[in-house]
């Protein structure tokens, strides 16, 4: 995973094709090679040895997919991380999770919400997720101290930000729980938190937005939310208060209005009882026909002119071009290799500005 230009779609895909994490690293320079890279180094050793070692002095923890402790919520979603760091009281993640989400510049009337449906809703044994940020989100955290609560990162599990929620951060893992996919030490970057919140709608049962505008990050959140399949549930507001436009447009395209906690729990579908599954299958693939360099660079090219700067799902690429999946795949991970492919949250491709 801290191997140049190997996102989580890469991961799975070499660890599907060559079985093991050793064969993968092994093999990746030469796929690298096949896609036209040819100084391709896969991770150093001593890097994710360094990473390690600050994991533990932050007392942070390695949680895999695929062991007890990962997340079973995260396990329907298409990009699941593999590994995960997490700082606090893992056993919150087996309880139910509802995650919070606003506006950063939020009113009082809608902290003062955020408080109460946070409040109301660990008293019902649930769980809220949020991402830590200022306003909607640590006004949350707070609410739910006690009973516990999870801020997913969009930097390090170990950096606290905003600086102004660092006590907030630090409080919160007595009974809760930070988590990320970042490295260890990694500063928040905006094209992170993107990602960040794919993981905030994933973990929960359904996604509540309380204030936000009609063009922002909770908005994102919600988008994602749907496509994994959770709730997406809204508190209406003033329809001259910007920040609460997002909400309203949501529940103007038929996302639950919700007045209190109630109204969440009363919306949330009843848990079916199942055994947890934690197992996923790496089985090698089946090795694939031989393709000559005029076949394959013909599909590189068809590929690239299906894509733009715009990102479009895989899926929906896969079935739009006249090629074997099987073959589509691999492909895909060498032009990702090669840096003409751009992976985004939510399984979505796009190709390279400039290519």
């Amino acid at each position: 995973m801290r191997s140049r230009r190997v996102g989580i779609a890469t991961f799975y895909r070499m660890l599907h094709e060559h079985g093991t994490a050793t064969a993968a690293l092994a093999a990746l320079p030469e796929v690298a090679a096949g896609a036209g890279v040819t100084d391709y180094r896969p991770c150093p050793e001593g890097v994710a040895t360094k990473e390690m070692k600050a994991a533990r002095q932050a007392g942070a923890r390695m949680v895999c997919i695929g062991t007890p402790d990962y997340p079973a919520a995260l396990l329907d979603v298409p990009d699941a991380p593999p590994i995960l760091w997490m700082i606090g009281d893992i056993q919150v993640l087996q309880r139910p999770m509802v995650a919070l989400v606003g506006a950063r510049n939020a009113s009082s009337l809608g902290l003062r919400m955020a408080r109460n449906m946070a409040a109301e809703l660990a008293e019902a044994g649930y769980v809220v997720v949020s991402g830590l940020a200022r306003g909607i989100d640590a006004a949350a955290h707070r609410a739910s101290l006690d009973s516990g609560t999870v801020a997913v990162m969009a930097g390090g599990a170990d950096v606290l930000y905003p600086a102004e929620n660092a006590a907030l951060g630090t409080e919160l893992t007595a009974n809760g729980l930070r988590l990320s996919e970042m490295p260890m030490g990694l500063q928040p970057m905006a094209r992170n938190f993107p990602r960040r919140n794919r993981l905030i709608s994933g973990l929960a049962r359904a996604l509540v937005v309380i204030e936000a505008a009609a063009k922002s990050g909770s908005l994102i959140t919600a988008r994602t939310a749907l496509d994994q399949g959770r709730d997406v549930l809204a508190v209406p507001g003033h329809p001259f208060d910007a920040r609460a436009a997002g909400g309203n447009l949501l529940i103007r395209d038929g996302a639950m209005l919700v007045r209190s906690a109630q109204d969440v729990i009363d919306a949330l579908p009843q848990p079916i009882a199942t055994e947890p599954q934690h197992s996923f299958d790496l089985s090698p693939a089946p090795p694939g026909a031989s393709r000559s360099f005029q076949e394959t660079a013909a599909l590189h090219s068809d590929i690239l002119d299906r894509l733009s700067p715009a990102p479009v799902a895989e899926d929906q690429l896969i079935r739009d071009l006249p090629h074997a999946r099987n073959l589509i795949a691999p492909s895909i991970t060498r032009l990702e290799l090669l840096g003409r492919v751009r992976r985004h949250a939510g399984g979505l491709l796009a190709r390279v500005s400039g290519d």
